[in-house]
């Protein structure tokens, strides 16, 4: 948990950080995955830490977010599995919520991660823009709307709660908040499915140059 004085920097990494991911997050696919490991490590270590002395704060979050954007992006393809996995763990909690009600029982969402981790890395391509689009959206939200002075955002940045990585679990009365980031979302498919589009297609042109 970070002091309340370190929500906006942190409101600010969010949002450029989802912004990226978002838009772009295929083709900075690696940066993104040390964006995301960075925040997950500062996040980890700040919450075992509890409440202690700023600078002791500060320190931990920076190195556990070091330790976890390194292991990220050292961790490529894992990277690309877990990103699959979270897909398939964020869909099934969905239509267990729709039809079922409550949380998926341990050994489904088990089962069902891992096979969509192996199916992301079949399809690589599809599941980094899909996956990073609902992320980068996300995050870009929480930071915009605490950079903009919305108190329970405020909340959530400085308090480090799973709530930035859990966008099933929205804030109460903003019943705003899903379409918003699923909107978001969906543009950030379709500028990533174009760009990656028109980036395959100048390769293709220049290999035949040389060929």
């Amino acid at each position: 948990m970070l002091p309340a004085s370190y929500a906006t920097p942190t409101a600010v990494v969010l949002l450029v950080g989802g912004v990226l991911s978002c838009f772009a997050g295929y083709r900075l696919f690696r940066f993104v995955l040390g964006v995301y490991g960075f925040i997950v490590g500062a996040m980890v270590t700040t919450s075992i830490m509890g409440a202690t002395a700023t600078w002791m704060l500060v320190v931990a979050a920076i190195v556990g977010g070091i330790v976890g954007a390194l292991l990220m992006i050292a961790a490529y393809f894992i990277g690309v599995g877990l990103v699959g996995a979270g897909l398939s763990a964020l869909a099934l909690n969905v239509v267990w919520r729709l039809f079922g009600g409550g949380e998926p029982p341990t050994v489904v969402l088990v089962i069902v991660c891992v096979l969509g981790a192996l199916a992301a890395l079949s399809v690589v391509r599809y599941v980094v823009i899909f996956g990073t689009a609902l992320a980068g959206s996300w995050t870009l939200l929480i930071g915009a709307l605490a950079l903009v002075g919305n108190s329970a955002a405020k909340r959530v940045v400085s308090g480090g709660t799973y709530w930035i990585l859990y966008p099933l679990d929205p804030m109460p009365e903003r019943w705003w908040v899903m379409p918003a980031w699923l909107a978001i979302a969906l543009g950030g498919v379709i500028v990533q499915l174009s760009t990656s589009k028109q980036a395959a297609a100048r390769a293709k042109i220049k290999g035949g140059g040389k060929a």
